[in-house]
């Protein structure tokens, strides 16, 4: 048997069962009233109005009533799988398929594998990816005084940029700080790559203590005198790991690069700016939930569900931001 002979990938009312073990694995709350462990109604065999295509309407599986507030809610209430018309076991299969793909997977490739439109594949895949942001308010890196890598990337192409085209100032900036105790990182797209731009964010994310490692580039210079050390490396001299300390390099965050590149580039080929926050997300995501940190392919789609909860995403929000 395969991962995907799982039940909740093939049986609608397990599907829910798999979805409220991870939504309410504290407790059924109630969407509308807030109310933890209240009075809960399960209305199960309730069936939808006839339509066409279901003359004796649909089983409404996981439909459940407040006893408090006297209202109808399902797991999928409040959070980014509302209202979503795709049953709930391809949306499942379509959390594995992305979580367990380390450079992603095409929402045309989706589209195929789910047998669902293009359209609902790509929108289905934007939902995923805003489960995958954290926005939490996270500890420091190099709190304990560990080494924390930054460094920037580049990739795609401005759309309104008329200027010269050598050099990276018409590309998207990326950058990304990789704590190597943890095994976390964090990703950001910035305007520009340079100290203004950079300088608050690192400030931010990384603890004063910590062994700051970065390139040759000058926009790090001076905030470098900040931290405990900062150890450098010239790339333009090949230089990747300086030889009196190794443990003196950017290596690290330039693998989780390469990994986004080779996905961004071999796969989705195309990214406007007003998405790629989302797709920073993914990337970030998979890195942090890796085998090396000890999360599988199962535990990582569970931490991808746990990530639905309190957001939510229109088919009008992607394309507008």
């Amino acid at each position: 048997m395969s991962v995907l002979s799982s039940p909740h990938f093939h049986d609608e009312a397990k599907a829910f069962e798999y979805l409220e073990s991870i939504v309410w694995a504290d407790g059924i709350v109630c969407p509308h009233c807030g109310v933890i462990g209240g009075r809960v109604y399960d209305l199960s065999g309730v069936r939808s109005k006839a339509s066409g295509k279901s003359p004796e309407g649909k089983v409404r599986h996981g439909l459940k009533k407040c006893g408090e507030c006297r209202k109808q809610f399902t797991a999928k209430v409040g959070t980014v799988f509302e209202h979503a018309r795709l049953p709930l076991t391809k949306m499942l299969q379509a959390v594995h398929l992305i979580v367990s793909s380390k450079k992603g997977i095409s929402a045309h490739q989706l589209s195929r594998v789910l047998e669902v439109q293009y359209k609902s594949a790509w929108f289905l895949a934007h939902r995923i990816r805003e489960a995958m942001r954290s926005g939490d308010l996270a500890t420091p890196f190099g709190s304990g005084g560990g080494a924390v890598e930054v460094d920037e990337t580049y990739i795609g192409k401005k759309a309104d940029y008329n200027g010269n085209r050598r050099g990276y100032g018409h590309k998207h900036a990326v950058l990304a700080l990789v704590d190597r105790d943890s095994g976390q990182s964090r990703w950001f797209h910035i305007d520009n790559s340079r100290a203004k731009d950079i300088h608050p964010i690192v400030r931010a994310n990384i603890s004063r203590e910590a062994r700051f490692m970065t390139d040759e580039a000058k926009m790090y210079s001076r905030i470098g005198k900040e931290f405990a050390e900062h150890g450098t490396t010239t790339h333009a001299a090949f230089q990747y790991v300086d030889l009196n300390d190794r443990t003196i390099h950017t290596n690290t965050v330039e693998g989780a690069f390469s990994i986004f590149k080779r996905g961004m580039r071999g796969v989705y080929q195309h990214c406007a700016e007003h998405h790629l926050h989302r797709y920073l997300a993914e990337f970030e995501f998979r890195y942090n939930n890796r085998i090396a940190n000890g999360v599988d392919d199962r535990q990582r789609a569970v931490n991808a569900v746990q990530g639905i909860v309190g957001k939510r995403l229109t088919y009008q929000q992607p394309d507008a931001g």
